[in-house]
């Protein structure tokens, strides 16, 4: 049995398939870990998702910042630019039966046996497994009971920008949102910067990448991750991208986690034109 993870699909459905085609994907046997946004932006974020649901238990996909825009606009909650397609979802006859998938998926998946976790962006440096496992639990746990609609309400927002036990509430689970969703730089003290997505040397001074903060609590973890599309290589232990800029025109990436990981690319005409 072969695990691969996916970087972000962002609903360029047919590169995922051409991938799945190039690395012998077996759904008899072989697994497939995604690392969060599915859908938005690239053409066929529609096929996607039923293809990923489709798959059941041969796949574990956890949640990125563009599918929790996805379930929040299905719940009323308006889409504040038009960058986006998820238009075919939204009208789609199995809406109802997507979103409600969608919101079970976890916002964290950990493997014992293969020794990997996977996020969709990243850990703040106070967060050990144990804390991000429970951080994560309480925003699922928000979003697949009678949280929900409140959730959605007061998630989106830059603050607070910093980890404290004492946060509580909408303000403790919107700031796991963010880690575990939108960052890429914070401060060594762990202060998030959420405006920063450039490639590592374009960030304002004091600014690290959030695993790259000297001390960081999960760095005896293997992390995989997406979000980052112009993060590029990474060679620090334990730290494993997977978002080569498929929707820019880079390469839909797989990291086989079963053995010596080791990375498989497709390279990718791009749906969008990089915004910088």
């Amino acid at each position: 049995m072969a695990v691969y993870a996916i970087g972000d699909v962002q609903g360029c459905f047919e590169d995922l398939q051409r991938l799945l085609a190039h690395i012998d994907f077996d759904p008899a046997s072989d697994r497939l870990w995604f690392v969060g946004d599915l859908v938005n932006r690239g053409p066929q974020s529609l096929e996607t998702l039923r293809f990923v649901r489709a798959l059941g238990n041969r796949a574990v996909s956890v949640l990125g910042n563009h599918d929790l825009h996805l379930i929040a606009a299905a719940h009323g909650r308006p889409l504040n630019h038009d960058d986006h397609t998820l238009d075919a979802i939204l009208a789609a006859p199995d809406r109802t039966e997507l979103i409600e998938w969608l919101c079970q998926r976890p916002l964290l998946h950990h493997d014992d046996t293969l020794g990997f976790t996977m996020v969709h962006a990243g850990l703040p440096p106070q967060w050990d497994l144990a804390l991000a496992q429970q951080c994560a639990r309480e925003v699922e746990d928000a979003l697949r009971g009678a949280q929900r609609r409140a959730l959605i309400q007061h998630m989106y927002g830059n603050k607070p920008d910093q980890w404290s036990e004492q946060l509580q509430g909408q303000e403790r689970l919107r700031f796991s949102i963010n880690c575990l969703t939108r960052m890429r730089y914070c401060d060594a003290n762990g202060r998030l910067d959420l405006n920063s997505n450039g490639p590592p040397g374009t960030q304002p001074a004091g600014r690290l990448p959030w695993f790259a903060v000297p001390g960081r609590a999960s760095s005896d973890l293997n992390i995989v991750f997406g979000h980052w599309s112009t993060l590029g290589e990474c060679s620090m232990p334990g730290v494993f991208p997977t978002d080569s800029g498929c929707l820019w025109g880079g390469a839909l990436s797989a990291l086989r986690l079963d053995g010596e990981p080791r990375y498989l690319h497709v390279p990718c005409a791009g749906q969008r034109k990089p915004e910088k």
